[in-house]
């Protein structure tokens, strides 16, 4: 589903990325772990084109995703992307959030956009606040709404940026929850996380990056048991 080949990401002098080789199977969940500034959220906004790799090739269910030709658009409709801030848009209600991008995008009937808004409402715990404006939601109910709007666009891929950091640690569980159920959906999920009790269960790789590298690549049990690298070994006897 995402092959990664020789990514490079600079900003300035700064290289943030060296080297990233990945290949992501379809209907994988893969955590990316590291310290602050490793290259984390840097690699997961290069997938979607949020920011432009310095060099490299992406491949996105066997499209080159850095081809000129490639219609952004279209491939950004593959891929949701859940940010640590929830990005909602203030001046609509829960409901017409979800609505917009597959009624914008999609071209799709606002009463069957209203239909697939409601059950992915539902999924998420919150089919009672549809006419809430985001204002009157909690933390952890507008990542929630977030997740749905995400999902509204049934993506192949699902990109989630480290999504509990800006939440109250009591809502933090109701969203893992969430994500929780999204990854048994099959869609393939990149997550950059810090909470690695949560990565240890819902994943089926590790990545683990340090200082634009990835370092250690392999299931939970090998990268937080049996680390290869001194540095890996350290970063989990503090966690």
């Amino acid at each position: 589903m995402i092959s990664i080949k020789d990514l490079k990401k600079r900003f300035g002098d700064n290289e943030v990325l060296k080297d990233i080789d990945i290949e992501i199977q379809d209907g994988e969940v893969v955590s990316l772990i590291g310290s602050s500034g490793s290259g984390k959220s840097t690699l997961l906004r290069c997938i979607n084109l949020l920011e432009t790799p310095t060099s490299g090739e992406i491949y996105i269910d066997g499209i080159n995703i850095l081809d000129k030709s490639v219609d952004l658009n279209k491939l950004r409709q593959n891929v949701g992307m859940v940010f640590q801030q929830f990005n909602l848009f203030p001046n609509m209600s829960v409901i017409e959030n979800i609505k917009l991008a597959p009624k914008k995008i999609r071209k799709m009937s606002d009463e069957k956009a209203t239909k697939m808004a409601m059950k992915l409402l539902r999924d998420v715990g919150l089919a009672d606040k549809a006419d809430a404006m985001p204002k009157q939601l909690s933390g952890g109910q507008k990542q929630r709404v977030a997740i749905a709007r995400a999902l509204a666009m049934e993506p192949k891929i699902m990109l989630f940026d480290e999504p509990t950091s800006a939440l109250d640690p009591e809502m933090i569980g109701e969203v893992l929850d969430v994500i929780s159920k999204v990854a048994k959906k099959g869609i393939t999920m990149i997550i950059v996380t810090h909470e690695m009790k949560f990565a240890r269960d819902i994943s089926d790789r590790i990545l683990f990056l340090d200082k634009g590298r990835i370092i250690e690549n392999g299931t939970p049990e090998e990268v937080m048991d049996h680390p290869k690298t001194e540095r890996v070994k350290r970063f989990f006897e503090k966690h």
